[in-house]
């Protein structure tokens, strides 16, 4: 995943066209008009045996004759001959090609080799990197490089669109180019054999010219590179994502569009979610959301404020905020009266603004100056319908003026919906091109909004501070793991219920006392010995969902009431399933009241993104991808929090308003168990807690089944997000004695972390941030404690004073998507110097990059900080001394010193 050669991607020198045709029906021919087209103002170079000259341009007869190795290739010939142009343009030095051919994932050599494989085979040997193959190619309209098939060119613009589909990359071009909206860069991954998502989100999350990225996918081929880039892109810009395959006749569409492994859809949702990127389902979703991002500032709050000319147009739009879950402004008495004096004595006296049909362009900029400067709304949607009286160009331009005058720095958004087709397309036109977010229809432009809301309430949720729940999780990894490796020897592949019951009783998950019975007499007496009320449940490897014959029986209070559910149960299976066997009766004690809520919680293994909760709940028809909230561990109580809402919101679970309520704390608490049970058993493939009982702050598990990964078979990376590296928490001793822990941060540090920035000296803070600088605001933290820990690391020193953890010191080092160099930083607390803190954590930290694979460590410190410096040295480091940026370096090649300790 290297970004170095990446980089040759996006900023090529010169460009060698493998193919390149006169013929106007050849790609050759479109590729090469495309490009001298473009402006492209590098050396443009047909490779062709067949012309002197293409386009006017001198051909050369073959790569080895080019007279300079190209930046860029592009391969247009046909499927058979690329594995060997591949491996010629290598071996010449080209650094990377872009491959138009399709199915070549299909197609084998006469050796019998297949010709995709073969091509990234000879790619791999000499460091060369491919797009595609099945691309359109790439437009990148800053440098003029537009080396595609596509029918037109692009604009200059801030958004990059990255697309599996060569037809979405043409649509989504021919619209932008109406609208007037451009591009940082358009490219077309095909079947993204090589070059992938995670490192060309890598390249754009940090790219300057790039203010927001949109993603078309089919399939993703590795989900932990993905996520991570993602996240780390998305917390510098808006990430938007449509993605195909949303039923199943759709997924094997896709699948045979692009070959990817076809994850389930409200997996991939969640997944989305959980990086913070914000998903569209159709085009017309993403047009919206391409306007709005082309034209808009990031959101500071979600009050809406409406200027219509109309009360229908206002009130449809007001309609469609509230059901999207949006926010109104509410304006002051103050504001009321100032517009009162402005407006006629008809307008409608509150939000949504209606200022008479007859509205000139004049009093639309009145009404929308007042609102804009009175604070009281985040963004403003403009409203406009065709007026006899009035010419709608004319109060575009007038309004066009008018926000170009506003103060930007308040950060307030504007968008508008000029309605009809044909006296308003013209407007519209002039809106477009005047750099304002225009809309065909009221609802279209709330929906628009909404996108925006949704993407500032993500990035909000992914920053909270979760609370710590330690305490609530007395977990016996050892038994669980014990129970279930002695379930693999024998070659199960489901464990009995008392088993599993067992492996959630080692977590604090509370399981119900059981027994088990042949006959009704037998469970009679099981049942006088545990105790009324009890529960029921036929036993039976032939009858796959209890739920189908109403097979599981609750709160019964006596013999009789037990002895009439027994009765029933299998007279009803006697009629819909006669030749099922029923092995037995399982009789549990009833924990809970009559009042409690049922609820279904699933893990579920998808194919893409590995185990994955679901909370619903349940039923004969249940799905769980359909009918539940998903998430994807490891979860924390802030994350665990959002699934609730989630699945409340969506009605996956319905709010019964049950004498004993719904607690959300005691729910979150055993999301978070069974998260953590996942993370650490491998062994389980699947679990199914149905019914779950929830009584306001007890939580019962009244049945369970939990299948099982072969032994041996247990898949490496198998969770999409890194979890907690728990294996690094180690317990030290400093000089004086004091016993402190070294671990890795977690988000659930920040009030600590917080307090331990606070408690730098005003000399220490200075060195370490290089300046003097303000206390760090909630975002700022969150961004240090809420880390990827496959992409950077943070080790934190802790003591346990009174019951309270202190943070005493911190180390923290990013690593480069090429995994070459780490770079870090370090501070101690002032009053815990000259303990050897600082050495132990700086000693951690070059231990976990050597075990990595990193190729060397560095940092930077200031002058002054000798201390510092000395320390690095003592340690191995290389000290050297920048004297025009006043800026000690300390550099650690790795590699060479763990092969010397070796």
């Amino acid at each position: 995943m290297s970004q170095r050669s990446i980089h040759a991607l996006f900023k090529p020198s010169s460009v060698a066209v493998i193919g390149a045709s006169d013929n106007p029906q050849r790609a050759g021919n479109l590729v090469m008009k495309n490009l001298l087209a473009g402006g492209f103002n590098g050396p443009i170079m047909p490779v062709s045996p067949k012309y002197t000259a293409v386009m006017g341009v001198l051909a050369y007869s073959s790569i080895m004759m080019l007279p300079i190795k190209p930046d860029l290739a592009i391969i247009c010939t046909r499927a058979s001959r690329v594995p060997e142009l591949v491996e010629t343009l290598a071996q010449f030095g080209c650094k990377t090609a872009i491959i138009m051919a399709a199915g070549m994932a299909q197609e084998s050599d006469d050796l019998g080799n297949n010709l995709l494989q073969l091509a990234l085979k000879h790619a791999k040997r000499y460091g060369m990197r491919l797009l595609g193959p099945n691309s359109l190619g790439m437009l990148l309209p800053n440098i003029g490089l537009n080396a595609s098939l596509a029918h037109t060119g692009a604009k200059r613009g801030k958004i990059a669109f990255l697309s599996q589909s060569s037809a979405i990359c043409t649509t989504v071009l021919d619209w932008a180019n109406n609208k007037g909206i451009g591009f940082s860069s358009i490219i077309s991954l095909g079947d993204a054999a090589d070059v992938d998502f995670d490192e060309l989100l890598d390249y754009l999350g940090k790219d300057n010219q790039t203010s927001a990225i949109i993603l078309y996918l089919d399939a993703i081929n590795e989900k932990r590179h993905f996520l991570s880039a993602a996240r780390a892109a998305s917390r510098n810009k808006p990430i938007l994502v449509i993605k195909s395959g949303r039923s199943l006749e759709g997924m094997q569409a896709a699948k045979l569009h692009t070959g990817g492994t076809q994850g389930n859809d409200a997996v991939y949702d969640a997944a989305f979610r959980r990086a913070g990127m914000l998903r569209v389902n159709t085009l017309v979703e993403l047009f919206a959301a391409v306007e709005s991002l082309a034209h808009s500032v990031r959101l500071k709050g979600e009050r809406l404020a409406i200027i219509s000319n109309g009360g229908g147009p206002g009130i449809l739009a007001a309609d469609e905020l509230i059901i999207k879950g949006g926010k109104l402004a509410q304006l002051s008495p103050a504001t009321t009266t100032a517009l009162s004096r402005l407006l006629p004595s008809t307008w409608s006296g509150q939000n949504p603004i209606d200022i008479v049909g007859d509205a000139t362009g004049q009093r639309y900029c009145q009404a929308l100056e007042l609102v804009f400067n009175s604070g009281e709304a985040d963004a403003i949607l403009i409203l406009h319908s065709p007026s006899a009286s009035q010419d709608s160009l004319a109060i575009a331009e007038q309004l066009s003026d008018c926000i170009r005058g506003l103060p930007a720095h308040k950060g307030i958004n504007i968008l508008t919906n000029w309605s009809g087709e044909d006296s308003a397309y013209s407007a519209r036109k002039y809106l477009n091109h005047a750099g304002i977010a225009t809309y065909r229809t009221p609802e279209g432009a709330v929906k628009a909004f909404m996108h925006m809301v949704e993407y500032r309430r993500n990035q909000k949720l992914l920053q909270e501070v979760p609370a710590s729940i330690t305490a609530f999780i007395p977990k016996d990894t050892v038994k669980a793991r014990n129970i279930l490796s002695v379930a693999q020897a024998r070659g199960q592949d489901q464990l009995a219920t008392h088993e599993a019951g067992e492996i959630l009783a080692a977590y604090g998950l509370n399981t119900i006392e059981t027994g088990f019975a042949l006959d009704t007499d037998a469970a009679i007496d099981m049942a006088d010995q545990l105790g009324y009320p009890v529960a029921v449940k036929l036993k039976s490897d032939d009858i796959t969902y209890k739920s189908d014959v109403h097979g599981v029986m609750l709160n019964l209070k006596n013999a009789a009431e037990l002895k009439k559910a027994v009765d029933d149960m299998l007279a009803r299976v006697k009629q819909t399933l006669p030749s099922a066997h029923i092995d037995g009766l399982i009789i549990q004690k009833m924990a809970l009241t009559a009042g409690a809520q049922e609820l279904r919680l699933a893990v579920i293994h998808d194919e893409v993104f590995g185990p994955a909760l679901c909370l619903g709940e349940g039923g004969s028809e249940w799905d769980p991808t359909r009918d539940a909230a998903v998430a994807l561990p490891p979860l924390n109580m802030a994350l665990a929090r959002y699934m609730v809402i989630q699945a409340l919101k969506t009605k996956k679970i319905k709010d019964r308003h049950l004498p004993s309520g719904l607690d959300l704390h005691a729910l979150c608490i055993t999301l978070t168990k069974v998260s953590q049970l996942i993370i650490d058993c491998p062994q389980i493939r699947s679990l199914d807690i149905n019914p779950l009982l929830a009584s306001g702050d007890k939580i019962c598990i009244l049945d369970v089944s939990m299948t099982l990964t072969p032994q041996g078979v247990e898949p490496l990376n198998r969770l999409a997000i890194m979890p907690y590296p728990v294996e690094l928490e180690e317990a030290v001793t400093l000089k004086n004695a004091m016993k402190i822990i070294l671990r890795p941060i977690l988000p659930e540090d920040e009030p600590q972390h917080l307090a331990f920035d606070n408690a730098l000296s005003a000399e220490d803070r200075y060195k370490r941030y290089f300046g003097a600088r303000s206390a760090m605001t909630h975002e700022e933290m969150a961004v240090l404690t809420q880390i990827d820990y496959a992409r950077e690391m943070a080790f934190i020193a802790t003591y346990d004073k009174d019951g309270d953890n202190i943070t005493l010191g911190a180390v923290r080092a990013s690593i480069d998507p090429d995994n070459t160099e780490a770079e870090f930083a370090m501070a101690v607390r002032s009053d815990y110097q000259g303990l050897g803190l600082g050495k132990l954590l700086l000693q951690k930290l070059i231990r976990y990059y050597q075990q990595q694979g990193t190729e060397r460590l560095i940092g930077y410190t200031m002058f002054t900080n000798q201390n510092m410096a000395n320390l690095a040295k003592s340690l191995g480091f290389i000290v050297s001394f920048d004297m025009e940026e006043q800026l000690i370096k300390m550099d650690m090649p790795l590699t060479s010193q763990a092969e010397a300790e070796n």
